[in-house]
């Protein structure tokens, strides 16, 4: 098994050959400048390689592009390959990576509380303390209660 660092440095070259490789060395048409390479995490016995990628576009782009990446698999393997020169050449996965999505929704509820921020702020702009001002008791104050309590 390979130490971390390894995987590391893998996973690094990895994700940069395929990112050269789709620019340049890849004709397929489906793919071109619409596809990144974001991520690319290693097995620790360096034998897999996932590679995460998003598609600049809409889903019909999205699923010609991973049609395109399926195709050209194995001429990206043997990129990696030769650029590794490791015994083994890891085998690529290709995943579709969330990012886009998740920081859309984030987006989204952040817009959302932005709203009902505003709301609370717009309803609260005239209201006035149900009690005094400053509720806290403040050493030297006279306090009924203290006068009551001696009282009794």
């Amino acid at each position: 098994m390979a130490d971390n660092a390894r995987a590391k440095k893998l996973a690094d070259l990895i994700r940069e050959v395929v990112a050269e490789k789709l620019l340049r060395g890849v004709k397929d048409p489906r793919l071109g400048t619409h596809v990144t390479i974001t991520d690319t995490r290693v097995t620790g016995d360096l034998r897999e390689a996932t590679v995460f990628y998003t598609v600049y576009g809409d889903d019909e782009d999205r699923a010609s592009a991973a049609a395109g990446l399926e195709s050209a698999k194995g001429v990206l393997r043997s990129a990696v390959g030769r650029a590794a020169g490791t015994k083994f050449t890891p085998t690529l996965t290709f995943v579709a990576d969330a990012l886009p999505e998740n920081a859309k929704t984030i987006e989204d509820l952040l817009d959302k509380a932005r709203s009902s921020d505003a709301q609370v702020r717009e309803v609260s702009s005239g209201a006035q303390y149900a009690g005094d001002a400053d509720p806290y008791k403040k050493p030297g104050e006279d306090d009924d209660s203290d006068e009551d309590a001696a009282a009794e």
